[in-house]
């Protein structure tokens, strides 16, 4: 008998997210993570409008908006002009300022809700497989040695991942050839509004406050590029960059964190190998610009914590876990086509200068911003369409929460109807075959937009995928839409007999 149904290697927000999505749909699972306390400080700081919608899915936003702040805009490169979120179509138009630790505090809490155990000072050793499962043999905070046994186990347990290296999994790319630094600091004479974002020849800096009295500086000196990564960084070098650049140093003092990061790029060459996975750093690492890290790794997370579950419980069609690699591991290549072009923007010759002046020029064309702030955000993120069902502009796409009027009058929002992380079944033409119908592992809706949006014009119904994207759509106007639709169920959820 298996002590859990997945084991996740790795505490951190990634690892407590899938945690939480496997809970929810009753997966037993344990997450192991070294550390016997959360980290004090934050590497991650933004939550971007794709998070924050898979946040709304499951009926949490609340507790994450509450406790962080909102702004309509993002950055590209520190370019002079910022990425415009509040023109996406997206019920989330902004972005969330809050430390990684309290994100990582509230995903934890949420995790031991729904039933997952969370065993800290647990590091793992090794983790080996075989066709009936996984052992994951760990070193507890008390020093003993311990195996855990599992159907699967996934690694969400960062850039030195145990999990990747002991399945035989590649990880390609480059090693760092510039680095930067930050500071998590208290200025006594902090920029007029608290926050500040400028690039001259000196160098790069920006400064966005954490609390009321205390600031992360970030620097990136042209004099310093080469300086190694592991070299600690010093109160004195982050006092005399900020002169040197700003003209003052703000009054810094008192650091809790410092820290030296690089533009490394690697890449897992696959997300699974049998019964293991990872997700997050453990399968792909970049220069942190624009954010984006800590939101990907999320967003793996969300794709892949259904997909487990709905194998796990004997619901998921044979090709479904396979997808998990295909989908997101075309969506980090492009994260790290993005981050290796803003690096190579952080130029700070004359050249280079020009070059951030001319691409800064263009992300003013409100077209050229929205382009940018879609892939930034990850509101672009699409699925390659299922091909063994008939064509239509919504397969794969991402589905915003549109409004829906019921059959009663009342009103509710597509992302309600995705809180308990099930497969919807979006009926829009009242009197369809599929109206009423209960499925197992599906919840139907009949209802219609309360807005009409041009993309979903004649569409007769949609399933919508636990990850709020579509999985087919099929038209009225089409022919043998029942016959579509009943093949389409069952070759989603292969045994979603009906009740």
């Amino acid at each position: 008998m298996m002590d859990y149904e997945t084991v996740i290697i790795g505490g951190g927000p990634v690892g407590l997210m899938l945690a939480s999505e496997l809970a929810l749909a009753g997966v037993k699972t344990c997450v192991l993570e070294r550390l016997e306390q959360p980290m004090p400080y934050s590497k991650a700081l933004t939550l971007h409008p794709r998070t924050l919608e898979l946040f709304e899915m499951r009926g949490v936003l609340e507790r994450f908006a509450s406790r962080g702040k909102k702004t309509s805009s993002g950055h590209f490169s520190m370019l002079d002009t910022r990425l415009d979120f509040s023109s996406l179509d997206t019920s989330c138009p902004y972005t969330l300022l809050l430390p990684q630790t309290e994100t990582e505090q509230l995903l934890e809490e949420r995790a031991r809700s729904l039933g997952a155990e969370v065993l800290r000072g647990a590091e793992a050793l090794t983790v080996t497989q075989n066709e009936e499962g996984v052992q994951t043999i760990f070193k507890d905070r008390e020093g003993s040695v311990r195996t855990l046994s599992s159907l699967f186990a996934v690694g969400a347990d960062g850039a030195g991942s145990v999990v990747r290296k002991q399945a035989g999994i590649a990880f390609p790319g480059t090693d760092s050839t510039v680095t930067a630094a930050l500071g998590d600091v208290k200025l006594l004479s902090p920029p007029p509004s608290g926050v500040l974002s400028l690039c001259t020849k000196e160098g790069g800096v920006m400064i966005v406050p954490l609390s009321p009295d205390r600031y992360r500086v970030v620097l990136i000196s042209p004099y310093r590029t080469q300086t190694p990564k592991d070299a600690p960084v010093t109160e004195e070098e982050l006092k005399t960059d900020l002169i040197r650049m700003c003209g003052t140093d703000f009054g810094l003092n008192e650091p809790t964190w410092m820290s030296r990061f690089g533009n490394a790029s690697r890449q897992a060459k696959q997300y699974r190998s049998g019964r293991l996975f990872l997700a997050g750093d453990a399968a792909h690492i970049h220069f942190p610009a624009g954010g984006q890290g800590l939101n990907v790794g999320l967003q793996d997370a969300m794709n892949l914590g259904w997909k487990l579950a709905a194998t796990v419980g004997g619901s998921a069609p044979s090709w479904l876990l396979d997808s998990y690699h295909a989908e997101r591991h075309r969506v980090a290549e492009g994260l790290l086509r993005n981050t290796e072009a803003q690096t190579r923007l952080m130029d700070f010759t004359k050249a280079g200068l020009h070059l951030r002046s001319m691409v800064s020029d263009m992300l003013a064309f409100p077209d050229v911003n929205r382009f940018v702030a879609g892939q930034i955000s990850a509101i672009d993120v699409g699925y390659e369409a299922d091909q063994n069902m008939p064509p239509h502009r919504l397969n794969g796409k991402r589905l915003p929460d549109v409004e829906l009027r019921l059959p009663d009058g009342s009103m509710e929002r597509l992302y309600n109807c995705l809180h308990n992380g099930a497969y919807v079944l979006l009926s829009l033409k009242q009197g369809a075959d599929n109206d009423h119908i209960p499925f197992n592992g599906l919840h139907t809706v009949c209802a219609s937009l309360a807005e009409p949006r041009e993309e979903w014009r004649d569409v007769h119904t949609v399933l919508v995928r636990p990850d709020g994207h579509a999985a087919w759509a099929v038209d009225a106007a089409g022919p043998d839409a029942a016959e579509v639709i009943q093949s389409g169920i069952r070759r989603w959820l292969p045994i979603a007999s009906r009740v």
